[in-house]
């Protein structure tokens, strides 16, 4: 039987073979990390990894590592159980971190990038204007706990420093982004908000709060995305936005 017999129906053989043919690129293999084993599984073969983090304990609540990861690099401990599960697949890993000399030659030949990054630098901005004048639509997602989020952005529209000119607390930022547009369009996220709040209030500069929860979520949903693309249906570009949660607000 067939790898992708499952698949039938919700995809043609036509599209399964355009998304086994798609070119991706991971930037970080944290969120990413889910994010790759999802888009695996639906049919993307041709990925490239690029992390220069190693897995860590804190890691484990909501990323794609076991135990024994910890200590290794996560570029190569994600592509080694990638391999496991489809070892004809084509999945290359970068032990390194993305930064301007190496941004360019990274996205040659790439059709969907995923900017998974941490903001400690400007280089996730970087990574999106370069892709933006080589045609290639980009991905955010991110964890909010009860809730994913997944923004994309289009080649030659709207950027993410739209939301911010600064990369310093842009994680948080967002977070408000969304919670004001939903507030603004009489959906509010109440929880979200709280969490915002008891969030600046922790001393020190610790980074935000993440359940494994809004990890699966948000893979589903740049799989989704991704598939939708690439057969040229209809997708939100940011400043639209997707965002899925079961958390609601008392009636």
């Amino acid at each position: 039987m067939d790898r992708y017999n499952r698949n039938r129906i919700y995809v043609s053989p036509e599209e399964q073979e355009k998304i086994r043919e798609t070119r991706i690129l991971l930037g970080g293999a944290g969120i990413g990390s889910i994010i790759a084993e999802c888009a695996l599984r639906f049919g993307f073969e041709d990925i490239a990894i690029v992390d220069g983090d190693k897995v860590e304990l804190s890691n484990l609540n909501r990323q794609n590592y076991v135990k024994s990861d910890i200590g290794k690099p996560k570029a190569e401990s994600l592509t080694k159980r990638l391999l496991k599960i489809n070892p004809k697949a084509n999945i290359r890993f970068y032990n390194t971190f993305i930064d301007n000399d190496n941004v360019s030659e990274l996205l040659e030949g790439v059709d969907i990038a995923i900017n998974a990054l941490d903001f400690k630098s400007d280089i996730p901005f970087v990574f999106d204007e370069l892709c933006s004048k080589k045609k290639i639509p980009v991905l955010h997602p991110y964890n909010f706990g009860w809730g994913a989020f997944l923004t994309i952005i289009k080649p030659g529209s709207y950027q993410l420093r739209e939301v911010s000119a600064s990369y310093e607390g842009f994680e948080i930022k967002m977070a408000e982004f969304v919670a004001r547009y939903c507030t603004f369009w009489n959906m509010p996220n109440r929880w979200l908000d709280d969490v915002i709040e008891t969030y600046r209030m922790e001393p020190g500069e610790l980074p935000p709060p993440q359940l494994s929860v809004a990890s699966w979520i948000v893979a589903g949903l740049c799989a989704n995305a991704m598939f939708d693309i690439i057969t040229g249906r209809e997708v939100k570009y940011f400043p639209k936005f997707y965002f899925s949660s079961l958390r609601c607000d008392p009636a």
